[in-house]
């Protein structure tokens, strides 16, 4: 069966890519937006955005009050920055929450609303140009067709897709990535393995994914650690911008399976970021997973070589598996205790938890069959 693949408009990527990046700037509109966080601002690299708009000669607001990962109101008062200041294209700087709440903001600038009125649909509606700078190598936005937003009435995260939603230019810099702190590095990089590994071991894989899928896990496994212990080791740095490039191209055309469908109300529910939440799960959700692929965990466990041609399937997705949980080890990601959740609060959660994952629609995607009830004592395994 014929399966449509979706990228990009246009991915500028490498050692100075936002200069390389300015003519196509140019092209995008009269005034930009700028969606980011007070981070950017502080670590200069706001700037570096701002003069390359200037560079070519384009008008600029900024909309810094992105704080942690977005809600419904945050995109609210961004929509109202983008009209008051006149605004007709957005550039996103940062990680994963600028960037999808860049696509959140765009999706309303036409036909107005709230966010959360998409919720269960498919967003079709005309959008400006946007151009998508990730500051850290891990969540892959700058490549989809996704946008993950907290409806606040609701304390739901919010999966929202529409082929709209896929910026018209992705501007890989590894410069941006190098201001990222060990944890917030490991946390990106966590994410960016989980998502070519769901995608990979997705029911909706296809081969164009696993190409992408396959080389972002080896690129993980080999430079993450390095990135981590040094973050201006210019290698890795560049290295991990290209492992999340294609892991978010990976999902976005395979989707995604248990872990970020359990790892979502963990997150809304809790506010543990994003990227600690899929990796306080990847053990238990990969080992309940692993009896429905065998044959494809293996894979990726010789393709990382944690395992060999000798192996059998199932012996290579262990090894995989292992893997997995030692690289987990290495960037010293917190259990829920560690990260200061207590206990019976996320007991008493568990059943919402259990049916929001479900309602997602992600687990679904696993290649094993998982229940409601399979959710819930996978939770509860956390605190084993």
């Amino acid at each position: 069966m014929a399966r449509e693949f979706i990228v990009p408009g246009r991915i500028i990527s490498g050692p100075d890519a936002l200069t390389q990046a300015e003519p196509a700037l140019k092209k995008m509109g009269k005034k930009a937006l700028i969606v980011t966080d007070q981070v950017m601002l502080e670590l200069g690299n706001c700037a570096k955005a701002e003069a390359a708009l200037k560079n070519c000669g384009v008008d600029y607001a900024v909309f810094s009050d992105i704080t942690g990962e977005p809600t419904d109101a945050m995109i609210g008062a961004g929509l109202r920055c983008y009209r008051e200041n006149g605004c007709d294209f957005l550039v996103a700087l940062g990680g994963g929450s600028p960037i999808d709440s860049m696509k959140a903001i765009a999706s309303l600038v036409k036909d107005g609303g709230s966010i959360t009125g998409y919720m269960g649909k498919v967003i079709e509606a005309e959008v400006p140009p946007m151009a998508a700078i990730p500051t850290t190598a891990g969540t892959g936005s700058e490549a989809t067709q996704f946008t993950i937003i907290t409806d606040t009435e609701k304390n739901v995260k919010m999966l929202l897709k529409g082929a709209v939603l896929m910026p018209d230019l992705a501007v890989i810099d590894p410069q941006f990535t190098k201001t990222a702190p060990p944890k917030i590095t490991a946390a990106t990089g966590l994410d960016a393995l989980c998502h070519c590994v769901e995608a990979y071991t997705s029911r909706k894989a296809q081969t164009l994914s696993d190409t992408f899928a396959v080389s972002a896990v080896r690129r993980i496994f080999r430079y993450l650690p390095a990135a981590f212990r040094n973050g201006q080791d210019e290698e890795a740095r560049v290295e991990m911008s290209v492992a999340a490039l294609e892991a978010g191209i990976a999902f976005n055309n395979a989707s995604v399976t248990l872990i970020h469908g359990m790892s979502r109300p963990i997150g809304a529910l809790f506010h543990v970021a994003h990227g600690i939440s899929n990796a306080m799960l990847m053990k238990e959700c990969l080992c309940f997973a692993l009896e429905g692929g065998y044959s494809r965990f293996g894979a990726l466990g010789r393709a990382i070589g944690a395992a060999g041609k000798s192996d059998s399937d199932k012996e290579a997705s262990g090894k995989f598996l292992a893997a997995v949980e030692a690289l987990v080890r290495e960037l010293e990601i917190p259990t829920l205790e560690g990260y200061g959740i207590e206990r019976e609060t996320f007991f008493a959660s568990i059943d919402k938890m259990a049916h929001d994952a479900l309602e997602s629609g992600s687990p679904q995607n696993t290649l094993r069959d998982v229940s409601e009830e399979d959710i819930k004592e996978i939770y509860r395994k956390l605190w084993q």
